[in-house]
């Protein structure tokens, strides 16, 4: 019994870790150029991992955008375009402008939130 549970843990570990790899476009390009996406068998594999989508999965996700990846490695077009070197390269900056427009977005409403607390502050004095 414990064995099983060792089992379980590891395997739990194992494919977190290769989910999260999935954000990485460079590595979705190298799996690409090695053949894993014809791999039926492979393929059927991301599929099982799509289980990953639940919230009780999803919140040990440390980055989230893997499971974007994995939802479009599901289409065969997808899978084909990610042995372009360009494609990786283009879903790699797209992510960076993604991330830079969050941190800007974030740090505008932070610095809205402390401008307004500090009126509500300033008011009740």
């Amino acid at each position: 019994l414990e064995s099983d549970d060792t089992g379980n843990r590891l395997r739990f570990q194992l494919e977190l870790e290769f989910v999260q790899c999935l954000a990485n476009p460079n590595y979705l390009n190298f799996l690409a150029q090695r053949g894993y996406f014809k791999d039926k068998a492979f393929v059927n594999y991301l599929k099982y991992l799509l289980y990953w989508k639940e919230p009780e999965y999803a919140k040990y996700l440390k980055y989230p955008q893997c499971l974007h990846m994995l939802e479009l490695l599901q289409y065969e077009h997808f899978r084909k375009e990610l042995v372009n070197a360009q494609c990786a390269k283009f879903i790699d900056e797209q992510q960076i402008l993604h991330w830079q427009h969050y941190s800007r977005k974030r740090m505008r409403l932070q610095q809205a939130l402390a401008e307004q607390q500090q009126q509500n502050n300033t008011t009740v004095k």
